[in-house]
């Protein structure tokens, strides 16, 4: 209590300007590569959602819960304002239904609700994630709620939220990848999210948008471009779509100078991304991350391995804006929807890993090609045939050596039989998808 106390009374002292604010780093080097108010108090608004879902992973993470695990919503979760998923109080959903609804919809009541049910109160949630943000690195954040709701006393900065973004990425990269979803099911119905810079922009991964009349319109948005990662926060944007253009002419101008590493990220070991100070004691299972299939820019067609299937054209993805010179000044007037850039549903249910080790059982293959991306992207087409009708299926990529070329397999799995494969694969030729049935290790 004395601790809360205490944030309290430092919070009176400085209150939040609520004004402009933006910080870009490097992911790779924690190097900041450029930065306007980066120390100054501001409400972050539904960028809290962020540290919630840090929370709920690193919770998944040691046992405390499950991803199909069923939550009663709580009356404080119900009784939040919009947006939300619209869950009565006593009613269930889950916890992929919940993580879901934070990254698409930025829902409140889920936020809340998953809070309560982890903490018991709004109260002690809020303070189990100001203790996090601490271990974390970001000194001058308080929450007070777990949605970003307005409240005059949750504040952060743009290098806090850089550094929780970091930590994200660092700590939970399989989860990570579903700030990448652009919407799912929920009970028959499509939800769509509105980070519109992330299907605008090439090679940005995430995260996570947040507006409240005290905040202004926040964003923090990450970039991996052939090795080169940089993550950027701006603050109290006065608009939606002058919040996108700052961002993107903010990375534009960066990322040329962002150091380019392959592997994973390494800033936490710089000065700027400290580690945790608790590791997770449980592994998440490696077919437990229900992570989508990323959806990813403008890219070439996927090269066929040499096999005896054979290419179908496919639609081309749609044009983004040149990184490095037009992208802050290119942004189209209208915010088109995910479905309107003709990108493909994410599956929304299942536990999809991005790569997966041998398993027993049958294949499907569509194709080969030297970029993995291009891989995804295919699957992230083909996986909406099949979604609903095969049960476990998997979308996958597996990495293979093809002379002095390397080639990314877009495969999927959790067939049975080879009868099962054949099905589906009779499915997705009629799509227009070439495919192949392959076993198991092959």
């Amino acid at each position: 209590m004395a601790m809360l106390l205490g944030f309290c009374t430092c919070i009176l002292a400085f209150p939040a300007q609520a004004g402009y604010a933006h910080f870009i780093m490097d992911a790779n080097t924690g190097k900041v590569l450029d930065a306007q108010n980066a120390d100054t108090l501001n409400h972050p608004a539904s960028l809290t959602k962020m540290m919630t879902l840090y929370m709920v992973f690193e919770a998944l993470h040691d046992g405390r819960l499950r991803w199909d695990q069923k939550i009663s919503m709580s009356v404080n979760g119900a009784r939040t304002t919009p947006t939300k998923l619209g869950i009565r109080a006593g009613q269930t959903y889950t916890v992929r239904e919940a993580v879901y609804g934070m990254i698409v919809k930025s829902a409140n009541d889920v936020a809340e609700g998953i809070g309560d049910h982890l903490y018991g109160s709004e109260d002690r949630f809020a303070a189990a994630m100001t203790r996090k943000a601490r271990q974390l690195g970001m000194s001058r954040t308080v929450f007070r709620n777990g949605s970003g709701l307005p409240d005059m006393q949750q504040v952060t900065t743009a290098r806090d939220m850089a550094r929780l973004g970091l930590a994200l990425m660092r700590d939970f990269p399989q989860e990570y990848r579903l700030f990448s979803m652009p919407s799912f099911s929920f009970r028959g119905k499509t939800i769509r999210g509105h980070n519109n810079l992330m299907y605008r922009y090439r090679g940005m991964d995430g995260i996570k948008t947040g507006y409240t009349n005290a905040s202004g319109f926040n964003l923090v948005s990450a970039v991996n471009d052939n090795g080169r990662r940089v993550i950027g926060v701006v603050l109290g944007g006065k608009s939606a779509r002058s919040r996108d253009a700052q961002m993107a002419a903010l990375l534009d101008k960066a990322m040329p100078r962002a150091a380019q590493r392959g592997g994973t990220i390494v800033a936490a070991v710089s000065a700027e991304m400290p580690q945790r100070e608790t590791e997770s004691k449980v592994s998440l299972p490696r077919t437990a991350v229900p992570a989508p299939i990323p959806v990813q820019a403008a890219a070439p067609e996927p090269v066929v391995e040499p096999a005896s299937e054979v290419a179908v054209a496919q639609p081309a993805p749609p044009v983004v804006a040149d990184r490095y010179k037009k992208s802050g000044h290119s942004l189209a007037p209208a915010e088109p929807s995910p479905s309107a850039l003709g990108y493909a549903e994410p599956m929304a249910t299942g536990n999809i890993p991005f790569r997966q080790a041998s398993a027993p059982g049958w294949r499907i293959q569509l194709a080969a090609s030297g970029n993995e991306n291009d891989a995804i992207a295919l699957l992230a087409r083909a996986m909406p045939k099949l979604d609903g009708k095969f049960q476990n299926v998997t979308p996958y990529t597996e990495t293979v050596h093809s002379g002095s070329s390397v080639l990314h397999r877009a495969r999927f799995s959790g067939f049975s039989s080879q009868a099962a494969a054949q099905s589906a694969c009779k499915v997705l030729a009629s799509a227009k998808f070439a495919c192949q049935v392959v076993a198991a290790g092959s």
